[in-house]
């Protein structure tokens, strides 16, 4: 044999004999593969005395793996062993098994220890919570108090706990050595991330709890298409994590163009949050080094502040997130479409700090900087580059682009002094930039009018700008 592929294998070797490592097996095919073929294969790999598995991928599967790979759950869990509780403190009658023959999907409740719950996070790793909306919130109220029970009654988790919901492709109940498992196929926990971490951060204590566990194999192949598959798993996922609350913005976490621009946003070096989870948690998990951080409530603001009314970013995160304003909020996944955005905004936010009363403009200011911006960064090559002059800092065009904006902060003041009303009926400038729609195209009729000085100034300074773009695109 070629000798560093000798060496790989008697590596692998060591490892599987030597060093507890597990043996996974792989037939990939683009045709078909009987069931007896397969089952006559897994078999044999099962039966040499070492932990082997053997998972078969043939062409239909092929297809299932691209759609689990387009929803973000790449690469997938082939299958986890689930465990059922059994032993002399704890009497165990079986498990409940429900099968719906409307739809094809069968269920089953048991306990498992919170060892084993525990080991299933140890071995499968944070891919196992890639269907969750969520992913760890670290030292929530909630969490510190599964510490709280773990340390001081663990025999008392099972009765405070929700448990965890696992959903799956297939699922069989084997027995071995008086023992009773589940055997779940492309499994997901798509509630109970924080109970599964929490126990795995406190194995010690886990070993003394039980958890109860709802399994549910949803076929994705059951005559009622893909559709079916991936609404019943956002109806479940909804459905079951209600322990912390779950918002709009949450429930689109998994939506596929989240999924999109996370993975555009990575080849660029910025690290796109579009889950809830702590800080540590997402820096953790970054591959990214020197990243910068976006959240996509962050963006959907942004890009609602360049293109909407802006009494609907001020409105809140979660409209944005609803079916009306969504795909008009994430039209694409191209990240020279949201990044001038976001980079404008940081820059209209910056030059708002200090001042009260340009907090409450921000949002109209920003209206108003894109729509004269926007010409300038609308090919792909002119908004890599303003993308790039921002993240660089280069004065040529950072330096005007502040001066401008000034000058539109200073414009949007005396458009609310003159507008806000007098005596006691004058608004205040928190209400008075939310109090209406249609803030934007009155102040564009104030700044063509004859009471704002600033126009001469502030078209010089754009005009800085768009020349600086464009020699520091000529570099």
């Amino acid at each position: 044999m070629e000798p560093r592929t000798a060496s790989l294998l008697e590596r692998a070797r060591h490892a599987l004999r030597r060093r507890g490592y597990r043996l996974w097996l792989y037939y990939v095919t683009l045709g078909k593969c009987s069931t007896k073929t397969f089952d006559d294969a897994r078999r044999t790999a099962r039966s040499n005395g070492t932990r082997a598995e053997f998972d078969l991928i043939d062409g239909k599967r092929c297809m299932l793996l691209l759609r689990d790979y387009l929803d973000g759950v790449a690469p997938p869990i082939p299958s986890l062993e689930l465990e059922m509780e059994s032993g002399s403190a704890v009497k165990v009658n079986g498990i409940l098994q429900r099968f719906d023959g409307l739809t094809d999907v069968e269920s089953w409740v048991f306990s498992m220890k919170g060892s084993d719950v525990a080991e299933l996070y140890q071995r499968s790793g944070i891919r196992v919570f890639a269907r969750n909306i969520r992913g760890f919130l670290g030292d929530t109220p909630v969490n510190q108090s599964m510490v709280e029970t773990l340390e001081q009654e663990p025999e008392r988790f099972f009765y405070y706990n929700n448990g965890i919901t696992v959903v799956c492709d297939q699922a069989e109940k084997r027995s071995s050595k008086g023992k009773d498992f589940l055997v779940v196929g492309n499994p997901q926990i798509i509630n109970g991330q924080q109970t599964t971490r929490t126990l795995a951060a406190n194995a010690k204590h886990a070993a003394n709890a039980s958890v109860l566990v709802k399994v549910i194999q949803v076929p994705r192949e059951n005559g009622n298409g893909n559709d079916h598959f991936d609404s019943l798993i956002s109806q479940i996922v909804a459905g079951t994590n209600w322990q912390n609350a779950i918002s709009a913005a949450d429930l689109m976490a998994n939506d596929r163009r989240q999924i999109e621009i996370e993975r555009e946003f990575r080849k660029l070096g910025y690290l796109y949050v579009r889950k809830k989870q702590s800080k540590s948690e997402a820096k953790r998990l970054s591959t990214i080094k020197h990243q910068r951080t976006v959240k996509k409530e962050e963006l959907a603001r942004c890009v609602a502040g360049c293109e909407l009314d802006p009494v609907l970013p001020r409105s809140g995160i979660n409209n944005l997130f609803e079916s009306e304003l969504y795909p008009r909020v994430f039209p694409c996944a191209d990240p020279n479409y949201y990044l001038p955005r976001y980079h404008l905004m940081r820059k209209v936010t910056y030059c708002s700090r200090g001042y009260p009363e340009r907090g409450y403009a921000k949002w109209l200011v920003l209206r108003f900087m894109w729509k004269e911006l926007n010409t300038m960064v609308r090919g792909a090559r002119q908004a890599e580059a303003f993308r790039v002059a921002c993240e660089r800092q280069v004065d040529e065009v950072i330096v005007p682009l502040n001066r401008a904006i000034e000058k539109a902060f200073v414009a949007a003041t005396k458009y609310y002094h003159l507008n806000r009303g007098k005596g006691a009926k004058a608004e205040d400038p928190s209400r008075f930039f939310r109090s209406k729609r249609g803030r934007d195209k009155e102040f564009a009729a104030f700044w063509k009018s004859s009471e704002n000085k600033g126009q001469r100034v502030f078209n010089k300074h754009m005009a800085n700008v768009e020349a600086g773009l464009k020699a520091f695109h000529g570099k």
